[in-house]
């Protein structure tokens, strides 16, 4: 009895990397997330994060402030980089602030129920 499909057959051995040569597939370097977090009670926290570099983030900061008549900071995460935080459910206002102000919205992801 002979047995010829056990021999080292790779078949996927001749397509190489399925990814290609693009490395960074589903990494979140290039959006901008707009997060909400429930503190206590009514309250919640607005944060934006994965602001492009060419974006001073205290200006903008200051600017969110002013325009939504609302308190905010500046956080530092060692994963995240700077985080913007802002008082209340902001979300919408941010995305829209940034979209009329030359940032694509393709680029915005907002999350949050």
């Amino acid at each position: 009895m002979s047995v010829q499909n056990l021999n080292s057959y790779d078949p996927f051995a001749d397509e190489g990397d399925p990814l290609g040569d693009n490395a960074d597939v589903g990494s979140t370097a290039d959006y901008i997330h707009i997060r909400i977090q429930q503190r206590n009670g009514r309250k919640t926290l607005t944060t934006l994060q994965g602001l492009p570099k060419q974006y001073d983030p205290k200006k903008l900061l200051k600017a969110f402030k002013k325009e939504f008549a609302c308190n905010g900071t500046l956080v530092d995460d060692e994963k995240m980089g700077q985080v913007i935080q802002l008082q209340g459910d902001q979300r919408a206002k941010i995305s829209s602030f940034l979209v009329e102000n030359g940032l694509e919205k393709s680029t915005i992801k907002v999350h949050g129920f």
